[in-house]
């Protein structure tokens, strides 16, 4: 330990004496660290985000049947386009055919200006829902009380609306049993969700929910539903959805030969294809990184070389007064690592700094993850562990009367 330390001191005192050569030698590290903890904490925000948006979208441990599921080619994107739209009798027939099915949950969106008085927001989500809502694990009522069944069953209309409508419309004001005008139909307000928050720049709060009944009479029953299905357990979700897929399939009269005309999508479904998508990320992150790593350890060897050739009497010297050969393979190596441990902490806090600065003037989040700090400092000790070694070992092999004979 008072090796290590004797020679971690005086590469700080070479760095600190040559701060232009140390700067431009773990350069290549620095840059590389500094990649490594920007993407990294931006990815890591980017999932967090997405995995949130993803599970708001979908309710926990459910899947979701629509009109169009994933298409990867133009064929199957045009063959989706005139799958038939999904109707309240596909929702029977999937909550008929399953026993592992708790419930389906149909739905109806679109955009609409919603308004109180004379304040009015433009394009507003609208939903209109059956009254299974409110048993979704997701709903939830921050302030008044969710819509009732019996005012989903007469398609009352009353409404419960997002955090942000109550906010942007009512401001101050208790937004509870006011009236506002959907598409200048009149709805009561009974209640308040929660506040969920924005996701890349956009608000996850401005929505309205009102009775699917309700919905249809304002804007006509030609338009195709999303039907949430929720099985009686997270372990059946795989079971449920072969069944719903047969169930579709039976109801639609689709031959063994024909593809599914419609889709079924879960979180899952879209978690793995971003994860894809990330993975790909990564590793082009991975090629580039090394890359400057071995340019940055092919320097910081560089100049562990020179600085074995200044020193080269320094050596000879403390070999003719007993150092043994390990003894300045371990001096050479110390002082290569911490080159480049230096460099690796001087690429962590500008990696932070960098995805900070992108995380303020941008939609992006950034997350920091302690374990990129770990790789990151971890890889450049092992860059200048493993570039060092050379210099070292021609180092501990130097005569000491033909390195005292050095100028």
């Amino acid at each position: 330990m008072g090796q290590f330390l004797e020679a971690a001191t005086i590469a700080l005192q070479a760095i600190w004496t040559n701060k232009l050569r140390s700067l431009l030698t773990v350069l290549g590290n620095v840059v590389a660290v500094t990649s490594i903890i920007a993407v990294v904490s931006l990815v890591q925000g980017l999932n967090a985000s997405v995995t949130d948006a993803i599970q708001s979208e979908f309710a926990a441990d459910s899947f979701s049947v629509r009109r169009r599921g994933l298409t990867q080619t133009d064929e199957e994107n045009q063959r989706a386009e005139s799958n038939p739209r999904v109707t309240a009798e596909d929702a029977r027939a999937i909550r008929e055919f399953s026993g592992d099915v708790r419930l389906v949950m149909a739905e109806a969106n679109t955009g609409a200006q919603v308004k109180y008085r004379s304040d009015a927001l433009d394009s507003v989500g609208v939903r209109g829902v059956s009254k299974e809502y409110n048993d979704l694990p997701s709903t939830q009522i921050e302030r008044g009380r969710p819509i009732t069944a019996s005012e989903f069953d007469a398609g009352r209309q009353v409404a419960v609306i997002g955090w942000g409508v109550a906010d942007r419309l009512f401001s101050v004001l208790e937004p509870l049993d006011k009236t506002i005008t959907v598409a200048g139909v009149h709805f009561r307000v009974v209640g308040v969700a929660p506040k969920k928050g924005s996701i890349f720049g956009e608000s996850q709060d401005e929505y309205i929910v009102i009775p699917l009944a309700a919905f249809q009479r304002l804007f006509g029953i030609r338009q195709s539903l999303a039907l949430t299905v929720l099985p009686v357990s997270s372990a059946r979700m795989e079971q449920t959805m072969d069944d719903a897929r047969v169930a579709l399939r039976v109801e639609r009269r689709l031959r063994p030969s024909e593809p599914d005309n419609f889709g079924i999508l879960s979180s899952n479904t879209f978690l793995d294809l971003y994860r894809t998508a990330t993975t790909g990320i990564f590793t082009v992150l991975i090629g580039v990184v090394s890359l400057s790593l071995v340019v940055g350890g092919i320097v910081i060897m560089n100049i562990m070389l020179m600085v074995v050739s200044e020193r080269t009497r320094e050596i000879g010297l403390r070999k003719s007064l007993g150092a043994r050969r390990r003894d300045i393979l371990w001096q050479i190596l110390t002082e290569s690592i911490t080159l480049s441990t230096f460099g690796g902490l001087c690429g962590t806090a500008l990696g932070f700094f960098t995805a900070w600065v992108i995380s303020q003037v941008s939609p992006l989040p950034a997350i920091i993850e302690p374990w990129s700090i770990a790789l990151g400092i971890s890889v450049t000790a092992f860059v200048g562990l493993f570039f060092g070694l050379y210099p070292a070992m021609r180092a501990a092999r130097l005569d000491p009367i033909e390195a005292l004979r050095r100028e």
